[in-house]
């Protein structure tokens, strides 16, 4: 009995771990689409029941300085560091959905969709949409 009930208790701990691994909050890395290169680290959290995304670190030490020159609002000039990029996400099953992400290097808005695969839970997919067109990145989650 004791043996069934360690075991038991085992895979739930398991898979309670991997739900938790499977979240899209926390840290992740973003990759530029034309070199590959790593580029920054995306915050991703939730306030009042949404879901948003903020820059923390911008990984090249060069650009650290840089302000948005193509934000609006109370935005323009504010640091890269610590812009919220991507705003106002809804649960919508294992997806977070109808909400925007902001390209702070080219001044433009998008709808978003973010999700993380159930067999890769270390990956954010970012989808980006105008219309009928969209683009997907890849994140990767890193350590706090």
């Amino acid at each position: 009995m004791r043996k069934i009930l360690l075991i038991l208790c085992l895979t739930f701990v398991a898979s309670s771990m991997q739900a938790q691994e499977a979240s899209v909050f926390g840290k992740w890395k973003t990759i530029d689409d034309n070199t590959g290169e790593a580029k920054s680290i995306v915050e991703i959290y939730q306030k009042d029941g949404k879901v948003y995304g903020k820059i923390a670190n911008i990984l090249n030490p060069a650009d650290r300085d840089k302000t948005c020159i193509y934000c609006k609002g109370a935005d323009k000039g504010k640091p890269l560091i610590g812009l919220t990029i991507i705003k106002d996400l809804e649960k919508d099953g294992d997806k977070y959905e109808d909400g925007t992400i902001f390209d702070p290097e080219k001044g433009k808005e998008y709808t978003a969709k973010i999700w993380v695969e159930k067999d890769e839970p270390n990956t954010l997919m970012v989808r980006g949409y105008i219309a009928f067109l969209y683009r997907t990145q890849e994140w990767i989650r890193v350590d706090d």
